[in-house]
């Protein structure tokens, strides 16, 4: 890769814990990423306009409020309408199993639950970009 990978890491909503996401974010660009961090209180569009923006690789949500399946499907939404087909959706927090396999559907990437090594979640947004984006 020519350039280092670009993640948008945002809380969508009210929820206003936001220790995780900035492991996170952390995490991230230890592993050599740029991290885009927006902070609390995001709305979908402003995720997406961000993202848009900053010309980012992926995007990831993180989500303690129990709205995962109001906030993902809009981001998916807003994404196809701005014509970012090429843009990962990613993301983790309180999610049940069985939620996390309908936003799959949707087209929303691997969901990571509380615990998930963040070694573990580079490495998939590093293996989705090197195989979904030419750069």
């Amino acid at each position: 890769m020519k350039r280092p990978i670009r993640v948008l890491v945002a809380k969508v909503g009210l929820d206003g814990h936001d220790r995780g996401a900035k492991v996170i974010a952390t995490a991230l660009r230890d592993a050599g990423m740029e991290v885009i961090y927006t902070g609390l209180r995001q709305t979908p569009d402003m995720v997406v306009n961000a993202a848009l923006q900053e010309d980012v690789d992926a995007i990831g949500i993180s989500i303690l409020s129990g709205a995962h399946m109001t906030v993902f499907p809009k981001v998916v939404a807003l994404l196809k309408e701005k014509g970012m087909h090429d843009v990962l959706l990613t993301g983790g927090g309180i999610i049940p199993e069985d939620d996390m396999k309908v936003l799959n559907d949707m087209g929303v990437g691997k969901l990571f639950a509380p615990g998930t090594a963040t070694g573990d979640i580079a490495a998939y947004i590093v293996d989705w970009v090197k195989t979904n984006r030419n750069f």
